[in-house]
């Protein structure tokens, strides 16, 4: 079926899935103002299983648009490989955040309703972002998505941790909105466009001389480099995320941070691919200060959800080595790496909050001495969860990073690609180290294991996720072929935007 997505009636199917996820997001949220006790724990399943339900029609409203061809490339919203790609990770990944909340908000009282709405709205917002050829659709995109975390971040009014990250987060997003916006305003004023597509063009044009869109260009990138919390722009990302409820957290640092890659990745590797050599410097730095600082900072943490958080820093700088590099191989890389990353970063934080009781305490690394004996399954999924987060051989962690240093070689990145393979090798050790306490270290005399056991339905989630990333570690072959139709679909005149490094 072929659709001109530049007409107003084709442009409703365009946008299907996140429509009748929006749709979805508001009968979960009326639903639970309508029943009024939502936060009794009987509420907490069924509501849950509504939110599920609306991912599912959108999922499948997502798989019909494979069937659809578009006519043209300038339309506002983009119907390509890479849009449905990131459109699968979103939902997965909102999926799975539901699936490891439900015994969170009941014990912790929250108003399950609001909060899967939440998520589902944070979603659309993240489906927009990747979606969409204009830099004003994508900036209302990172905002739902925005005030969405922001709210999820305070969500636990009792918790003064939890209303100080929010805080937090919503001062230091504003301070990033603005150099978003303050770019997006220069690049228009340089190309008289914010179609992305059309933006390119002008740049081909000559307008990429213009010192007006060099500045607009530094700006994105700030701005950009603040959503996916790159070094130096990553200071609110420790804090946000220890104060944050668990399930919040874990959302952010996969789903959040997938989404702000994806639109990060259309807009330089579209819109900015005569100036390639312009920003290619700009993302060298921020890839190899990323992948240094934060393993080493990650390395002194013995609170387990704030190492999480720097190891989420540190993949932020794996990630920005596939952007630097811009060519097919990168560019599906970085698509496989997101989603290996958003299932193996929901299941650590699904651990986590089954170890902490499903509340905000035992999170000390200490806190995990013995479990693997105590709790063999969760002690398995933990630990394959810990070895392809290190990028251990046999996980798809492990083949993530392969694509990614694969394309970084094609682009002759040689210096990034060991940097990225030494502060691998420097992971190692905070990763392993809870490995060994989970197994090498007796539990405390008097420990109580209460709390320690997973609901039935969060242990096969985490069972059913340790063992896709074992499969995609071992048969990586057809989910990278997908990967790399998306990032052909970026690159249709040809292998990527230089071939080569400057």
């Amino acid at each position: 079926m072929e659709l001109d997505f530049s007409t107003q009636a084709h442009l409703f199917w365009a946008l299907l899935p996140e429509l009748l996820l929006a749709a979805g997001g508001m009968v979960v949220l009326l639903a639970g103002v309508w029943k009024g006790g939502d936060r009794e724990p009987e509420e907490a399943g069924w509501l849950g299983a509504w939110a599920l339900t609306a991912i599912l029609v959108a999922a499948l409203a997502n798989g019909w648009l494979y069937g659809v061809s578009e006519v043209g490339a300038t339309s506002v919203v983009a119907v390509d490989s890479f849009r449905l790609f990131a459109n699968w990770i979103f939902l997965l990944g909102a999926a799975l955040t539901i699936v490891a909340s439900f015994a969170y908000v009941e014990r912790q009282r929250l108003q399950v309703g609001e909060f899967y709405a939440l998520i589902l709205f944070a979603t659309v917002g993240m489906m927009f972002m990747g979606g969409t050829r204009d830099l004003i659709l994508i900036f209302l995109g990172i905002e739902t998505m925005s005030v969405a975390a922001y709210v999820l971040t305070a969500y636990n009014r009792r918790d003064r941790k939890s209303a100080e990250a929010g805080l937090k987060y919503f001062l230091l997003g504003a301070f990033s909105t603005g150099f978003l916006l303050y770019g997006i305003a220069l690049a228009y004023g340089a190309t008289g466009t914010t179609n992305l597509v059309e933006m390119a063009a002008s740049i081909e044009a000559g307008a990429g001389l213009s010192g007006l869109l060099v500045a607009a260009l530094g700006l994105l990138a700030v701005g950009f480099a603040f959503k996916v919390a790159a070094v130096p722009f990553h200071m609110w990302t420790p804090d946000v995320y220890e104060g944050a409820p668990a399930p919040a957290t874990a959302y952010m640092a996969a789903a959040v941070k997938a989404a702000s890659f994806v639109a990060f990745a259309r807009v330089f590797l579209v819109a900015f691919e005569g100036l390639y050599t312009s920003w290619f410097p700009i993302f060298w730095w921020l890839a190899a200060l990323t992948m240094v600082v934060a393993n080493l900072i990650a390395l002194s943490q013995s609170n387990v959800k704030r190492m999480l958080a720097y190891s989420s820093v540190a993949h932020g700088g794996y990630l920005l080595v596939g952007l630097s590099a811009a060519n097919e191989m990168a560019t599906g890389g970085l698509l496989f790496y997101l989603l290996v990353y958003t299932f193996m970063t929901i299941g650590a934080f699904g651990v986590l909050m089954i170890v902490s009781n499903q509340s905000e305490e035992r999170l000390q690394v200490e806190d995990y001495a013995g479990l693997g004996w105590r709790h063999p399954v969760l002690g398995v999924v933990f630990t394959i969860f810990l070895l392809s987060l290190a990028g251990f051989p046999g996980t798809g962690g492990f083949m993530g990073k392969i694509f990614l240093l694969q394309g970084a070689a094609e682009a002759h990145l040689w210096t990034l690609a060991i940097i990225l393979v030494l502060a691998t090798v420097v992971s190692y050790f905070y990763y392993l180290r809870v490995s060994w306490y989970m197994w090498m270290r007796p539990a405390p005399e008097g420990s109580s294991t209460e709390g320690r056991g997973g609901p039935f339905g969060m242990n096969v989630a985490l069972i059913a996720t340790a063992g896709i990333l074992l499969f995609l570690g071992v048969f990586p072959g057809s989910i990278l072929d997908l990967a790399l139709a998306g990032a052909e679909s970026l690159f249709p005149a040809g292998p990527g935007l230089a071939g080569t490094a400057p």
